[in-house]
């Protein structure tokens, strides 16, 4: 089991909990290349936690790690208190980690409607012929979960396209669809790709501001990585940073802004 951190409460009133997930020296290579290098590091429930670096440093492939996509060559992935074994995607939704992507990945003819129904497929529980008939318990059960997905349509404040086909939404709008359908998952810890890249100041705004309301909202740990360094320093709990494969910098947003080799390789803020 992992060792419990004791909570504390932020200076904005938030609770951090203790040890959700721990990597634990995860060591990833694609042939002769090692991707990360002996990297540990942990996620407390209830925060918000950044990865960033710059492009070619890693990133991805911990996300990677951390959604089960990836499989770590060397180093443990501990997840609420239990050493997870080598996974599928789906398994490790099933645990309740969900995430979105760098590059949309929405089924552009369906309706936000439908695409945020996709979510909820893991607490799908009747056969396909039991769905197929609409009835009994698989019609209460439908109907349980459109209860779920109109919540988060409300939440995320996109009732006006909610019928209206994906493909059709504009780019900033498509990523609040693609974070509707990780939230419909329910899940405990949220994995962000970059889910600011692309946006304008106004979009990036109105996504900061949701992903703090669902953190303080609905409880979730966040992990995120982000290059717009004013948002990351802005509504992250804790950063760790990564440089070719090592981790180079890990604690609040201050301890990291003032970590020289973090500005060395990274911030780019001169030397006093």
């Amino acid at each position: 089991m992992l060792d419990s951190v004791e909570p504390y409460v932020t200076a904005d009133g938030r609770t951090i909990g203790g040890v959700l997930m721990d990597m634990r020296g995860i060591t990833l290579r694609f042939g002769g290349v090692e991707a990360i290098k002996n990297i540990s590091f942990d996620i407390r429930e209830g925060e918000i936690r950044a990865i960033i670096g710059p492009n070619g440093a890693g990133k991805s492939s911990m996300l990677n790690v951390i959604s089960g996509f990836y499989h770590p060559q060397e180093g443990e992935v501990w997840f609420r208190g239990e050493k997870r074994a080598a996974m599928k995607p789906y398994q490790v939704a099933r645990l309740g980690i969900a995430r979105t992507f760098q590059n949309i990945a929405l089924f552009e003819g369906m309706t936000v409607l439908d695409n945020i129904m996709t979510g909820r497929l893991t607490h799908m529980k009747t056969g396909m012929l039991s769905q197929a008939l609409w009835y009994g318990r698989a019609q209460a059960e439908e109907v349980a979960n459109r209860e779920v997905v109109e919540r988060i349509i409300d939440f995320l404040e996109i009732q006006a396209i909610r019928k209206t086909p994906v493909g059709r939404l504009p780019y900033g709008l498509k990523k609040r669809v693609e974070l509707a359908r990780a939230l419909a998952a329910e899940p405990k810890l949220l994995l962000l790709d970059e889910p600011m890249a692309g946006m304008n100041v106004e979009e990036k705004e109105d996504m900061s501001r949701f992903i703090l309301d669902v953190n303080d909202e609905f409880g979730t740990t966040i992990a995120l990585i982000e290059h717009d360094m004013g948002v990351v320093m802005d509504i992250s709990d804790r950063v760790v940073v990564m440089d070719y494969g090592r981790k180079i910098g890990d604690g609040t947003p201050d301890e990291v802004r003032g970590n020289q080799e973090v500005i060395d390789a990274y911030l780019g803020v001169a030397h006093d």
